[in-house]
């Protein structure tokens, strides 16, 4: 095995998917076990006026990416995936991952369109 760019690239992704597994599965727990909602839909560190409206789809989302990312993971050690299909299942997860939570915080946080009422 050559180390090159490439190589460390690989193995960062690879041990870059341990710490975000487990903080994606201890933030479902933090939101469906803990009932603690004070990081839900976080906008410029606010909550939204309720937080528990959204609190399920956010520990859900939370616990199906980290089910996914400690799949890749299982896939790489025991399975032995080849590295365009565990590198597409990572990155796919965490993209849309991000994505999600981005449509949640959004919606989370709307306000009426129109003028304002005084």
């Amino acid at each position: 095995m050559v180390f090159d760019i490439s190589t460390a690239l690989t193995w960062i992704l690879f041990l870059a998917m341990f710490p975000i597994a487990f903080y994606w599965y201890r933030r479902a727990w933090w939101v469906l076990v803990k009932k603690d909602y004070s990081e839900v839909a976080l906008k410029g560190g606010k909550s939204p006026k309720n937080p528990h409206k959204f609190a399920l789809i956010v520990g859900a989302l939370n616990l199906l990416g980290g089910l996914i990312m400690t799949y890749a993971i299982f896939g790489v050690v025991v399975l032995g995936l080849p590295y365009e299909t565990w590198s597409a299942i990572a990155g796919s997860t965490l993209w849309m991952k991000i994505i999600f939570d981005f449509i949640i915080r959004r919606h989370a946080h709307m306000e009426p369109w129109g003028r304002k009422k005084s």
